[in-house]
């Protein structure tokens, strides 16, 4: 049986073993058992304190939509900017944070056909993750790759789409080249490590400290810079020989602008995809003609749907098999409940963790 919904209301039906429940009226929202969901909301901005738990009403299905049973939430720094007050979900996004989830499907909008409820899934989001149910595109939504736990799964769709995108799209990172990766500890940067030395490049990083270093070399780093103590333009540029890397991902922003580029190799890519060292820097172009550089900027979750689409199909292609036979795998630092989410964004803030923190319901 087919649910037809009218251009007036979008999520008109959900789908229950197999067959279509009107939900235009409570009757129907109570027939399929629409109870009220927990999410983790922010109260206003400012520090951590101001995460609470929250009822809110359940997710429903629009036509091209999955409703998903979450087992747990990435953590990112995206989400703590926007607990802050300084970055604001897109239009249409929920006003709570989460990035990313991993779960079972639950329901589906009528006119998706490749999910089924019971599905082991993960999904990237535009906002909303921390929630015990989310609705999201069917686009943005990904099986769990084979061996991975259901839970840590959670840790990849917003690192993995990340970093396909901007060190193989943007990046155009190839065999044998040298990539610089900052925050090699960090849940973005342990993830483009392993998939970097896959792909066959040469992989310097930085980190801070002998125990975080030493993790990243397991990882698959050639080269591990502790930013402590040494000066990452000298280390790349000994380790290749003077000719510098062939790509930069940069998690730094502005305050290192300048030294990245003097990093770069001749026809090197700069790819900035944060600012946890500022959004202003300064750079002397001559250093960037000489080279023949090229800075690029991105952003992942304000981009339209079509283009995430083939950010998350370009994903399950390449990266998804990585995953499967063991080359790259999830690096979680810690679960904590929903409860606590508090905890775990002051454990993000710290710079502490190795790798993705995620949250529980």
């Amino acid at each position: 049986m087919a649910c037809v919904c009218p251009p007036s209301i979008p999520r008109c039906c959900v789908q229950v073993t197999g067959t279509w429940i009107p939900l235009t009226t409570n009757v129907g929202r109570t027939e399929v058992g629409l109870i009220d969901v927990r999410a983790v909301t922010i109260s206003g901005p400012g520090p951590s304190g101001k995460l609470s738990l929250s009822s809110l009403n359940p997710p429903i299905a629009g036509q091209w939509d999955v409703v998903i049973t979450v087992a747990a939430a990435g953590v990112n720094r995206a989400d703590l900017l926007q607990r802050a007050g300084y970055y604001p979900p897109p239009p249409g996004a929920p006003d709570w944070p989460g990035l990313e989830i991993s779960g079972t499907v639950k329901r589906v909008g009528h006119g998706v056909s490749r999910w089924r409820a019971g599905d082991r899934v993960v999904a990237l989001l535009e906002g909303g993750g921390y929630a015990e149910e989310v609705v999201v595109r069917e686009t943005q939504v990904l099986p769990v790759p084979d061996g991975i736990d259901l839970i840590d799964a959670a840790a990849l769709p917003e690192a993995a789409c990340t970093v396909w995108n901007n060190l193989v799209d943007v990046g155009r990172l190839r065999s044998g080249e040298w990539v610089l990766v900052h925050g090699g500890s960090g849940g973005i940067g342990s993830f483009a490590i392993q998939v970097a030395t896959a792909l066959g490049a040469h992989v310097a990083t930085t980190a801070g400290g002998a125990e975080r270093t030493a993790r990243c070399a397991e990882l698959g780093a050639d080269l591990v810079i502790d930013h402590r103590e040494q000066d990452f333009v000298d280390e790349v540029r000994r380790a290749t020989d003077g000719r510098g890397a062939d790509v930069v991902l940069d998690l730094l922003g502005g305050g290192a602008l300048g030294d990245n580029v003097r990093a770069l190799a001749r026809g090197g890519r700069l790819v900035v995809i944060g600012m946890q060292q500022g959004r202003r820097g300064e750079l002397d172009l001559s250093d960037l003609l000489a080279r023949r550089g090229t800075v690029t900027g991105t952003l992942l979750r304000s981009r339209p749907a079509d283009e995430k689409a083939r950010i998350v199909a370009d994903t399950e292609q390449h990266v998804w098999p990585l995953v499967a036979d063991g080359r790259v795998r999830p690096v979680v630092h810690a679960r904590v409940p929903f409860a606590d989410a508090q905890s775990a964004h002051e454990l993000l803030e710290s710079g502490d963790a190795f790798g993705k923190v995620l949250l529980v319901p």
